[in-house]
């Protein structure tokens, strides 16, 4: 009996000692883990942020280029018909859409959104003001039903995904 009481005596502090050299160990790991996390997020933020202004920049400028006033001024020409308008517009926001797609996996989903909705928006715009258009109406009758329909839209999507995009890329910084 006198041997197992020794024996307790020895192994319950070994064993003691033992566990605790066992979570000091751990722990050290665990910071050393945690290290090396914050060292690659770190490399990754250094990538990934000015990619990630780049899109905000490129879908700013998407938005600003597909906007009425802007599109308008650029593709309308005097003698230009009003269904060639219509077409030439179209054409024009989705090349614009198209060539910014790949730039929605730099930003928020709801930024996202909001540039697809805007787009989708213009487009419903357009061809609203299109049919109410005749045969004979000019690009520039067009142009003002256009300009109509924007301007009586309680909310221009365009400019609340801007003013959206400028919230986002502040809390960035």
């Amino acid at each position: 009996m006198n041997v197992f009481v020794e024996l307790a005596q020895v192994l319950i502090p070994s064993l003691m000692i033992l566990y605790l050299a066992y979570l000091l160990v751990r722990m050290y790991i665990q910071k050393e883990l945690e290290l090396r996390k914050l060292e690659i997020r770190g490399r990754s933020l250094e990538t990934t942020l000015p990619l990630r202004i780049q899109a905000y920049e490129r879908l700013t400028l998407l938005l600003e280029r597909i906007s009425p006033q802007n599109l308008l001024i650029r593709i309308s020409s005097p003698n230009m018909p009003a269904r060639d308008l219509h077409q030439t517009l179209l054409r024009e926001i989705r090349e614009e859409y198209n060539h910014n797609v790949a730039q929605q996996i730099y930003v928020s989903a709801a930024i996202w959104d909001m540039v697809r909705n805007a787009k989708e928006d213009l487009i419903v715009s357009i061809n609203d003001a299109a049919s109410e258009m005749t045969m004979e109406s000019t690009g520039l009758d067009l142009s003002k039903k256009i300009f109509e329909k924007a301007v009586n839209k309680p909310v221009d999507p365009i400019a609340h995904a801007l003013l959206e995009m400028k919230t986002e890329i502040q809390r960035l910084f």
